[in-house]
């Protein structure tokens, strides 16, 4: 008790001296292992009169003071706790600065979450899938990664501007071809999302603009997107990766776009041998990853925001002349006979693949073996590659399904048997790693003056 307060509860205490002596009797050394604290309690608040002797009238109103019982000493080294009847008015709220829209606090954007989170807590609200060059659902990565990590998901792609029109040669910068293969593929993957439980959002205007209006729209907090190789490409990204910083959004770029993975080298990129025997080299015995299957079901797409998905353009829309496709007979040329889109690139391959399981090649008297490619030595599945419908590791699957010997993208081109041809097709695919590689290379470093790039021969598959 406060020594200020026992000349005014003398009459108090000599009434409560005996239960004092009880209260207080010392407790053996053994027993007191733990801290007690000194609690004062305002009897006139807490306490009902009868439990304690009543004292004297005139004792209880002697002073201004709240009286108090004397609690044993041996409390004396916790804090003191006092405790009243009337509870304080709860503290006022200071005045938030945040504004009511949580698109402008950072905190709301980036809340703590585990790294491998696995429960609703530690899912990310709402995120944006970028696709660009990988229109495919099956053997995506960062698809596969936001679904994981996202309460919702909202996938998104975007016509730029910037790839269509003339160049500063007069030329198209994307031709009708390949304009109209490009949007079949657009058109083919909205399918496979809806099938899904999902949609694409489609949009015509530059990436950095477009995907920030969405992340506000929807409440978005991550974007997830395949690197890609090139110098302009290299560009849009780490303009992508300051505007959504700036924006407190992440952003997690992934590599989905050859057969060997980035991560997998055994040497760093900026020491990747320039020419190709010496990567071939270095990658002999490599192992391939594993595909990532194709999720049956996907997140949602995010309440907030209300987004419409848009409209897929046409030619025109994206200011090309649709009669550049059509021969001077009238009829569809040649070249625009092929569909793009993911189910044309799995279909095709398959085809592919049970031919040469079928018919394998045949060594000729004079040497030379039959082609299983078809017209011009090729399996044509490029354009599907190139739009990222077929993933270069599910073609390197499904080709192994269809031969009982070993298949590898390092083995020599003159192999004889049935399983030439899956060697040779696998062989393309390495010469195709090797110069996405090689572009990266050089476009990361922006080297001017870097060592040539030394190559011999090189088809396309």
């Amino acid at each position: 008790m406060d020594p200020n307060n026992q000349s005014s509860n003398n009459n108090l205490e000599n009434q409560t001296s005996n239960e004092e002596q009880q209260n207080t009797t010392p407790i053996p050394q053994q027993q007191q292992t733990l801290p007690i604290a000194s609690i004062s309690l305002a009897l006139s608040t807490i306490l009902p009169t009868h439990f304690l002797n009543p004292p004297k009238i005139s004792t209880l109103f002697n002073s201004n003071k709240p009286n108090k019982v004397k609690i044993p000493t041996q409390l004396s080294s916790l804090s003191t706790l006092s405790l009243s009847s009337s509870l304080p008015p709860p503290p006022t709220k200071p005045k938030s600065t945040i504004s009511a829209n949580p698109l402008q606090d950072s905190l709301t954007l980036n809340p703590l979450r585990p790294s491998e989170p696995s429960n609703a807590a530690g899912l990310r609200r709402a995120s944006i899938v970028w696709f660009r060059n990988d229109l495919r659902v099956h053997d995506n990565e960062c698809l596969n990664a936001a679904h994981n990590e996202s309460m919702s998901v909202l996938p998104v792609y975007c016509f730029d501007p910037r790839d269509y029109g003339k160049s500063s040669s007069g030329f198209d910068k994307t031709g009708p071809y390949r304009a109209t293969f490009l949007i079949e593929s657009v058109k083919d993957l909205r399918k496979n999302l809806q099938a899904r439980g999902s949609d694409l959002v489609v949009r015509i205007g530059k990436p950095e603009t477009v995907l920030v209006e969405l992340a506000k729209a929807v409440g978005a907090e991550a974007v997830y997107a395949h690197r890609e190789v090139s110098y302009d490409e290299v560009k849009g990204e780490d303009k992508i990766d300051a505007v959504m910083k700036d924006e407190g959004l992440d952003v997690k770029f992934f590599w989905g776009s050859t057969l060997y993975h980035l991560d997998d080298l055994p040497f760093k990129l900026e020491e990747m041998p320039t020419n190709y025997g010496g990567f071939r080299e270095k990658v002999q015995g490599l192992e391939v990853r594993k595909t990532i299957e194709a999720l049956d079901q996907l997140r949602g797409l995010p309440a907030r925001g209300d987004v419409e998905p848009g409209e897929i353009p046409s030619l025109v829309d994206l200011g090309l002349n649709p009669s550049a496709t059509m021969g001077q007979n009238g009829k569809q040329a040649a070249n625009a006979s092929l569909v793009g889109g993911e189910n044309e690139a799995l279909q095709r391959l398959r085809k592919f693949a049970a031919e040469c399981q079928a018919q394998p090649n045949k060594e000729n008297k004079d040497g030379t073996t039959d082609s299983i490619y078809g017209a011009n030595f090729s399996c044509k599945i490029s354009p599907w590659l190139a739009m990222g419908c077929l993933s270069p590791r599910s073609m390197f699957d499904e080709l192994k399904k269809s031969t009982s010997r070993p298949i590898s993208a390092a083995s020599g081109k003159k192999d004889s048997g049935s399983g030439m041809g899956l060697n040779w097709l696998m062989y393309e695919l390495l010469w195709r790693d090797f110069f996405r590689f090689i572009t990266k290379k050089y476009s990361a470093a922006k080297q001017t003056n870097a060592a040539p790039v030394t190559a011999c021969v090189g088809a396309a598959a």
